[in-house]
């Protein structure tokens, strides 16, 4: 079940609108989900615009009015189907923020995985990998004015999703997402667990990495209980990434409980979260620090950072807690990334 986080998220938009921009076949096929979710924003305080092409001809009026009656509070801008469409959105003054098109799908990679959220320099680099997979032929020279729109700082951030039931609603209030995120003013910190919403978040995305077998349970209790222990990387203000301080010795350290929000992978959140933590550790006095994984994206990052994998003999007694599993090493006279 998707969880929703109302007040954590629903902070950084407060007093800023969101722009949804839906073209006519899309807005008739999902008519009732994106009003739904265009009003559970507004029940929220949030302003919205809503952006279509729908033609102005009679057998559009009845449309027309029931939009204008079911969203009152929503500023509505009819674009002419002879206008191109998503030039004009993001050549308007309403979306400085935050501009949500909606789509068939969102942008995916070539071996068909969903990008959750990407700078421009990196899709001006891997434009070739998705351009292919983008469902709306039209939508593929959007990209670049997209990457121009927010390079210039006429525009924050652009969400592309698949149109459908509760994607807006999600995109906006989960930690997982529901789309395609381009942006290039993430704001990274790295701190311990504070609150009680710090440790529903930690849960959640910890559930993520136990669902896939990569991690064992850790209940909301332990997380509670232990919460000094637990570090955080939030983007935004909002918890991304996890990492729990577990004391080996009075030099060593391990990294447990590494895990990075789905909606966030690829953006170098595991990388900040693991460098943050051993500075943050080798500020403490330890000088060794250890990882056991048998996630194959952990092992490419702890490889990455000079991690050596070995199970040294010292350790041994915490290998045996996970036999089977590889344990990865470092230590402060090893260079970070």
């Amino acid at each position: 079940m998707v969880q929703l986080y109302l007040k954590e998220y629903a902070g950084n938009l407060a007093g800023r609108r969101v722009c949804i921009g839906c073209r006519e076949g899309i807005l008739r096929d999902h008519y009732k989900e994106i009003v739904a979710d265009i009003k559970f924003l507004t029940r929220k305080d949030i302003a919205t615009t809503l952006f279509h092409n729908l033609p102005n001809r009679f057998a559009n009026q009845k449309m027309l009015l029931d939009l204008a009656r079911r969203l009152p509070e929503t500023r509505l801008i009819r674009i002419p189907p002879d206008v191109e469409f998503y030039q004009t959105v993001l050549h308007h003054s309403d979306t400085l923020y935050k501009l949500i098109f909606l789509e068939r799908r969102y942008l995916s990679d070539k071996k068909g995985n969903k990008i959750n959220a990407i700078t421009t320099s990196r899709v001006r680099q891997t434009h070739g990998d998705f351009s292919d997979l983008i469902a709306n032929v039209n939508f593929r020279d959007t990209i670049t004015q997209i990457c121009e729109r927010i390079e210039a700082g006429y525009c924050e951030r652009v969400h592309i999703l698949p149109a459908g039931k509760n994607t807006i609603k999600h995109e906006l209030f989960t930690v997982e997402g529901s789309g395609t995120m381009v942006a290039n003013n993430f704001t990274e910190a790295f701190r311990q667990v504070k609150s009680d919403d710090d440790v529903a978040i930690v849960c959640r995305i910890l559930t993520m990495y136990k669902r896939a077998g990569f991690l064992r349970p850790r209940s909301k209790e332990y997380v509670d209980r232990n919460r000094l222990s637990f570090f955080v990387t939030a983007i935004d203000g909002i918890v991304v990434g996890c990492v729990e301080q577990k004391i080996i010795d009075e030099q060593t350290v391990e990294l447990g409980a590494l895990a990075i929000s789905t909606r966030f992978r690829n953006q170098r959140v595991g990388v900040y979260t693991v460098n943050s933590f051993i500075q943050a550790m080798e500020e403490a006095g330890y000088s060794r620090f250890i990882s056991l994984t048998a996630n194959p994206r952990l092992e490419d990052l702890f490889l990455q950072l000079g991690f050596r994998q070995e199970s040294r003999r010292e350790y041994q007694f915490r290998q045996e807690k996970s036999p089977g599993v590889k344990m990865f090493f470092k230590s402060a006279t090893d260079t970070i990334l």
